[in-house]
């Protein structure tokens, strides 16, 4: 009894994974407006009944798929951020980590949600801004410790540095579009520059 209770835990997480990754690439091609449920269910190879037997409707499917990117960014990239001791080390961690991760197509939904739910009073427009603040905040931490250590020059105020970081970045990994291995070294280039560091030298692998 308990092993059968176990293969069913297993498939039912099997077919909520492929229905999530299914609906994260048809957020990131089409958008939320445009997103179809029943197509979403047979790219992933199941029934339209078997998406709704896992999420009510749309919304429910697009706030687990949020969270479900936002879980495997933090395993693949914010892990990279974590090992490193420097704060410097830890910023341009996350600019290649960030533009490795956004090889995948499931990586633009939230940028694709965020330029579609701007200035609206949205739930999921919400949700996507969130969890940018909560990276914002991450990079205002180790830019206020880079600076305490000496390590990256005073200029800006620290929040509008790490804006400024975040989206030099993340503008190269958009217009590079995958173009491997280019797209790391660029990126935190990119980024190194708008820190008022060296981009050869702040970038040279040890």
């Amino acid at each position: 009894m308990r092993s059968d209770r176990v293969t069913q835990a297993d498939r039912r997480a099997r077919s909520r994974n492929a229905l999530l990754e299914s609906a994260a690439r048809g957020l990131s091609r089409y958008g939320y407006g445009n997103l179809v449920l029943e197509q979403v269910a047979t790219d992933a190879g199941y029934t339209r009944g078997a998406l709704y037997h896992q999420f009510k409707d749309k919304q429910d499917l697009t706030l687990a798929v949020l969270e479900w990117i936002l879980q495997t960014w933090t395993e693949e990239v914010g892990v990279l951020v974590e090992k490193e001791s420097e704060p410097v080390a830890a910023l341009l961690a996350l600019a290649r980590g960030h533009a490795v991760f956004c090889r995948r197509d499931i990586a633009r939904v939230a940028v694709a949600l965020r330029l579609e739910f701007s200035g609206q009073d949205h739930v999921i427009g919400r949700a996507v801004e969130d969890a940018y603040e909560l990276l914002v905040k991450r990079c205002v931490r180790l830019i206020n410790a880079g600076r305490k250590a000496g390590a990256i020059p005073p200029g800006p105020p620290t929040r509008s540095l790490a804006l400024a970081f975040l989206g030099a970045f993340e503008g190269a990994v958009i217009a590079l579009d995958g173009q491997a291995p280019h797209d790391e070294l660029l990126a935190a280039r990119a980024a190194a520059g708008v820190l008022g560091l060296d981009p050869l030298t702040a970038t040279r692998r040890p």
